[in-house]
């Protein structure tokens, strides 16, 4: 039952990712035609196609290899300097350009010279490139609300789930027990106990665990009132906050790994429970999210040197650890192996879709070729250049030739095959896990 639960993790997570590339191409493709560019090809995958079927002047098809998407449109990029395409030239890097821009005029076709993308104004060309990170984005805060507001989600809350007898400093991870030289903890003092729900800290109302956390850690050596609801009553009790050492948080609240601080010390294990947030909570969550999603891209090429090490050496893989499809499709199915209600699962589920939505959104706005970003910056400084020119009477500088960009297009390209045959190598090797 355990592996068959796992394969249909799986499959809903690959599911979910066809759907998330349809969807992002969608928005190419609608747009590009409510602007009358002429798409030939619509396409899910990578590949082989193993189905296909053409409605007008599109083709559409599914291909073999789940792991992107692409719409052909004509006229990515203009003709040469003599207004057609430049013959091949000896020079690799001119290769590469009249490559490229062969590929955007080789289904041309008679009438189509009216329906080029190059000839689209800026403004228009942004619109459609934009559209599909955008329907990504879109997908990720439908998803992420959904599960937030209906599903809930399991965290911390501010019911008492256990309560520590004494004082033992956090980084002491292999002792668990209290020596007889170790001070009462002050939850145990106070009498605070299993199942109580902390209703106010220091005459402060709080619903909200990680607030709660972080009024107790600047309250070291301060007497506290704690108002706590007991079986329906509520109950004052003092406490004297101890200082401890305990892990770090960062500023979203999450623990950071190996590094620990002074600060006040209460002394209970919150219980965890499902719990649903409202439009504005769920608002701040996201906001939240986005930022750390933004570091970790940022973040990425630190990352480089640990993903090598967990794939050859055998190093422990990093929670925060880049994940590529196969490393998250195996997080899917593990999600449907935990011990939790089936809804936490869907719901579970969901949020790694939608999570990995947000991050094809801000991955493709990176200003390079051949992202989505690329395209989009070329369209901007093309709006530039002509806007100058008009300003200071100047002739018209013509479309920006993005084909020109074509050999960096390729070694950004090369950069991120290789990284992710790196990041291939360590999902299959030495996952990352969830449980």
């Amino acid at each position: 039952m355990t592996a068959l639960m796992w394969v249909l993790g799986i499959v809903l997570f690959v599911v979910g990712l066809l759907v998330s590339i349809a969807w992002h191409e969608l928005g190419h493709l609608s747009t590009a035609k409510l602007f009358g560019i002429r798409v030939p090809q619509y396409m899910v995958g990578f590949g082989p196609t193993i189905w296909s079927r053409h409605k007008g002047e599109t083709e559409y098809g599914i291909k073999a290899i789940p792991a992107g998407g692409y719409i052909r449109m004509i006229g990515m990029f203009p003709p040469g300097e003599d207004g057609r395409i430049t013959a091949r030239s000896t020079s690799p890097w001119r290769g590469m350009i009249e490559d490229a821009r062969s590929a955007a005029f080789e289904e041309l076709q008679p009438g189509d010279e009216t329906r080029l993308f190059y000839t689209r104004k800026p403004w228009k060309r942004v619109i459609v490139m934009f559209a599909g990170p955008f329907m990504n984005l879109v997908l990720a805060v439908a998803l992420f609300l959904t599960v937030l507001m209906g599903f809930g989600v399991q965290q911390q809350t501010t019911t008492v789930g256990s309560v520590s007898p004494c004082v033992i400093a956090q980084t002491d991870g292999k002792r668990d027990t209290c020596k007889k030289s170790d001070p009462a903890s002050p939850a145990a003092a106070a009498g605070l106990k299993p199942g109580d729900r902390i209703v106010s800290f220091g005459g402060v109302p709080t619903d909200d665990y990680n607030a709660l956390s972080d009024r107790i850690r600047v309250s070291a050596g301060k007497d506290v009132p704690i108002v706590v609801d007991r079986k329906g009553h509520d109950l004052t009790l003092h406490a004297r906050i101890a200082t401890n050492t305990v892990p770090k948080k960062d500023s979203s609240g999450a623990y950071v790994r190996g590094e620990y601080v002074k600060a006040g010390f209460l002394g209970f294990g919150a219980a965890t429970g499902v719990v649903r947030r409202d439009f504005g909570d769920s608002v701040t969550w996201m906001t939240d999210r986005v930022g750390e999603a933004v570091d970790s891209i940022a973040s990425l090429p630190a990352k480089v040197p640990g993903l090598w090490d967990a794939a050859f050496d055998g190093a422990p893989r990093a929670p925060d650890s880049p994940m590529g499809v196969v490393g998250a499709a195996r997080v899917g199915g593990e999600i449907f192996t935990l011990h939790i209600p089936p809804t936490q699962q869907l719901g579970m589920a969901l949020m790694l879709v939608a999570g990995f939505n947000l991050s094809l959104f801000l991955f493709n706005m990176l200003p390079l070729l051949p992202l989505d970003g690329g395209h989009i910056a070329g369209a901007l400084w093309e709006w530039l250049r002509r806007s100058l020119a008009r300003v200071m009477r100047r002739p018209d500088p013509g479309p920006f030739d993005v084909a020109k960009l074509m050999p960096v297009a390729y070694v950004v390209a090369g950069v991120f095959v290789c990284f992710t045959v790196l990041v291939l190598i360590a999902d299959v090797v030495n996952p990352v896990r969830i449980s």
